[in-house]
């Protein structure tokens, strides 16, 4: 089974090109699996699989207290799985065909009001090179709402400040044209002038367009302490993510009028219906406004 595992997970990073985080939700769910089919039903061959076996491991998950969410994601993993031994004949049919995946509501993403955001991109002082930085990391995430990931993936040569728009490489290594707003091309200019070169190294060399004090590419580790820090400063008590800029930057732009298609290609989704649900966070904060203000709410 080990075999066939890494012949998939080999499958998906050469051939699928998924992103390293999904590839690696895959490995640890069917990790968890493989090793349930082995160490509990027994099973020597991952063609000795039964329908009723999957049902069974998928229950032992439930007992666990998964969430709907985290099983769903088991099942697409094992689907797909199976589909691809099918396909390269290392079985002869597949048990997953008829598993139903788990139905989970999708929470809405918590985002922060124009306030404080305003507060949030205002907090790094720009009296230093890391002040500098980090205020022109905050403006681009907010100004463009690329993923963290995206954002410490940049280069030199992926952000054109004159042309205004930045050129990120997204889930499934596919490329996308974002435009940038004069504020948040204010803050990289300055970046540029004023605070990259504080951070290049003669050793490390390193093309990527925001550095560390070592002068290497910032890692999402790195940034996520940045964030914790200047949100900390800011005052701001809302629990941020990484990707709360990210979802401000869609929810923001749906209130002011902005078309969904629009937002979609920006945010770089692939379905639609993925960001359909910022329509849902609009809505919920209508709901807001009209209950703190109308007389009658």
């Amino acid at each position: 089974m080990e075999d066939e595992l890494k012949d998939f997970i080999h499958y998906l990073i050469v051939e699928k090109g998924l992103a390293r985080n999904t590839i690696v939700s895959y490995e640890r769910d069917l990790k968890s699996y493989t090793k349930y089919l082995k160490n509990v039903e027994k099973l020597t061959s991952l063609n000795e699989v039964q329908r009723t076996q999957i049902i069974h491991f998928l229950g032992l998950l439930k007992e666990q207290g998964k969430s709907s969410k985290t099983m769903a994601r088991h099942v697409a993993s094992i689907r797909a799985f199976h589909q691809f031994l099918l396909r390269e004949k290392a079985a002869d049919h597949d048990p997953s065909v008829h598993i139903e995946s788990p139905q989970h509501e999708r929470s809405l993403p918590k985002v922060l009001n124009m306030r404080e955001v305003e507060i949030l991109l205002d907090s790094p002082k720009a009296n230093d090179h890391f002040g500098i930085r980090d205020k022109a990391m905050l403006e681009l995430l907010y100004a463009t709402g690329i993923r963290v990931s995206e954002l410490i993936g940049l280069n030199m040569g992926d952000v054109h400040i004159t042309m205004g728009f930045v050129r990120c490489i997204g889930k499934g290594n596919k490329e996308r044209i974002i435009p940038i707003g004069k504020t948040a091309a204010t803050a990289l200019n300055q970046y540029l002038q004023e605070g990259r070169n504080y951070f290049v190294s003669k050793k490390a060399q390193d093309d990527a367009f925001f550095l560390n004090h070592h002068g290497k590419r910032l890692t999402r580790q790195g940034f996520w302490k940045i964030l914790k820090r200047l949100a900390a400063e800011a005052g701001i008590e809302k629990d941020l993510t990484p990707h709360t800029l990210r979802h401000s930057f869609a929810t923001h732009l749906l209130e002011n009028g902005a078309d969904l298609r629009a937002v979609q290609e920006m945010l770089g989704h692939a379905d639609i219906s993925t960001t359909q649900i910022y329509t849902h966070v609009t809505k919920t904060r209508l709901k807001d406004v009209y209950s703190q203000f109308h007389p009658r709410a």
